[in-house]
């Protein structure tokens, strides 16, 4: 019987060690499993937070691309504008001179050829204070719509900055660069220019 109870004893206490082992590697693998799910959740908040910076790159590219296309809208409805002010006076003013003013190609800087001559017209602007002027630029077809219209506005500037420099008021200046010269009758570099008219009030 005491042996049989000794038995029993180291029993018990071998079933207590292997309980508290099993419970132990069942603890462990459950922090281990714990600690590869907070992991993967850590990965994911990571990635997700990549995703939202993707998101947010895009979206300001769209904003940014929205905001060159209505500074686009602005110029185009400018030039509209331009026109149809160009053309509702078209009938009360008459062409007294014009000349045309040759350019460089991809090139707005006017010569010393090109100032010599305007100085002619400077001179009866100054003589004659009905008379205004009109600027029209263009370019050869070299290039892209949207470039060649604004290298026509820098080539009208161009000029219309110089009359200015010698005096002539900016109210009695109208101008505006068209971009591309559609004439077949003419060569590339006669299409880079400014054509300069001396109007005179019809009424």
């Amino acid at each position: 019987m005491a042996v049989t109870a000794a038995g029993l004893l180291l029993s018990g206490c071998a079933t207590k060690d292997w309980v508290r082992d099993m419970m132990g590697k069942s603890a462990a693998e459950t922090d281990g499993k714990i600690g590869e799910q907070k992991i993967r959740v850590e990965g994911m908040g990571f990635r997700m937070a990549k995703v939202e910076e993707r998101t947010t790159a895009v979206e300001q590219q769209a904003t940014r691309a929205g905001e060159r296309a209505e500074a686009a809208h602005g110029r185009a409805e400018a030039i509209d504008q331009r026109l149809t002010r160009l053309w509702g006076n078209r009938n009360k003013r008459q062409d007294v001179e014009s000349m045309d003013v040759i350019f460089g190609f991809d090139r707005w800087e006017l010569d010393d050829g090109a100032q010599t001559t305007l100085l002619g017209f400077i001179k009866e602007l100054q003589a004659n204070p009905n008379l205004t002027v009109d600027l029209t630029g263009y370019t050869d077809p070299t290039g892209g719509l949207p470039y060649n219209i604004g290298l026509s506005q820098r080539r009208v500037e161009a000029v219309r900055r110089f009359l200015v420099s010698k005096g002539v008021a900016l109210p009695r200046i109208q101008a505006i660069g068209l971009g591309i010269l559609d004439d077949g009758a003419l060569t590339d570099a006669q299409k880079r220019r400014v054509t300069v008219r001396l109007m005179t009030p019809t009424e």
